[in-house]
């Protein structure tokens, strides 16, 4: 089996919380964030720098911020969509900002009301000024697979930006599959052209599930070489900007694949499906992960 390990990001308290009708208190995500951290989890998207009539869900970022535990070993991540969003971020204390460039022009102006070449060029101005800082500053190429809008999205599309949003000097570079439309073949034909041009700056996937390939992505991405993969617990979330873009892969079910792999990251499966029961209660239904369900693998013996 393999030794690699594989580093997880959380990203349920903002891409997994922003899509969900309910909005919980800000008590409710420091306590979701500390489970989470004493899971194991490093790395947590914790909040979006939007304006809150696009998304409420997220209004309460400064304060939630505030609030978080400070750990020299723990890193959260801002998205950004803009300079106003910087601006706010740097108000805080999060560690890492996060922007992302969508791979076509009208779901790109859906999200964040301007062209894709408006955001690359946003991003480079942001990249330059977060770093000047003392922030880490990361870059996701997003419907890298496909756009609700436009349909299918090149190979050369995705690569020419990554060649594009690289020149500002990300710490890594995403790629998302934001519309869950992506099928193993392609994640491996895509990330082995952007590893041609980005060299070896670190790799971070993210994937939906929207369409049920999402975990199988992910292997692909494994396959790959990637250093960090996107995950939300209990497979909650999506993106508000597509239509039907709901399911992020599951911490849950993605921990289950890699552990039984043999691929470490240092996350307690058995914390995150006690977290998804806990997600139950505050949302007050149940969650898409399979393992909140079933149950890690059975070490009981049959009859």
């Amino acid at each position: 089996m393999s030794q690699r390990e594989i580093k997880i990001v959380e990203v349920g308290p903002r891409d997994g919380l922003q899509s969900e009708p309910e909005i919980l208190p800000t008590t409710s995500k420091v306590t979701f964030i500390e489970k989470a951290i004493d899971a194991g989890v490093r790395r947590l998207e914790v909040a979006s720098f939007v304006h809150p009539k696009r998304v409420p869900q997220m209004a309460d970022a400064e304060a939630l911020i505030e609030k978080l535990p400070r750990r020299d070993d723990v890193s959260y991540i801002g998205l950004v969509m803009n300079a106003r969003g910087l601006e706010r971020a740097m108000t805080t204390s999060v560690h890492e900002i996060g922007m992302v460039v969508v791979a076509s022009d009208t779901y790109n102006r859906k999200n964040q009301g301007c062209s894709t070449s408006e955001s690359v060029a946003a991003w480079q101005d942001i990249s330059g000024k977060a770093k000047a800082a003392g922030l880490r500053a990361n870059v996701m190429i997003s419907s890298a697979f496909g756009c609700p809008y436009e349909g299918a999205i090149g190979v050369e599309r995705v690569v020419e930006l990554a060649k594009q949003v690289i020149e500002a000097g990300p710490a890594e570079l995403g790629i998302a599959d934001s519309i869950g439309v992506a099928v193993p073949d392609q994640v491996t034909e895509l990330l082995g052209r952007v590893k041609e041009v980005i060299g070896d700056l670190p790799l971070r996937c993210h994937f939906h599930n929207t369409r049920n390939t999402g975990l199988a992505n992910a292997q692909a991405a494994v396959a790959a070489g990637v250093t960090f993969l996107d995950a939300s617990i209990g497979g909650i979330g999506g993106c508000p900007f597509a239509p039907a873009a709901t399911g992020n892969i599951p911490t849950d079910d993605l921990l289950y694949m890699l552990d039984r792999s043999g691929i470490r990251t240092g996350v307690s499966l058995e914390k995150i499906i006690e977290i998804s029961s806990w997600l139950e209660s505050e949302l007050g239904r149940g969650v898409p992960a399979m393992l909140p369900k079933a149950g890690g693998f059975p070490t009981g013996q049959a009859a």
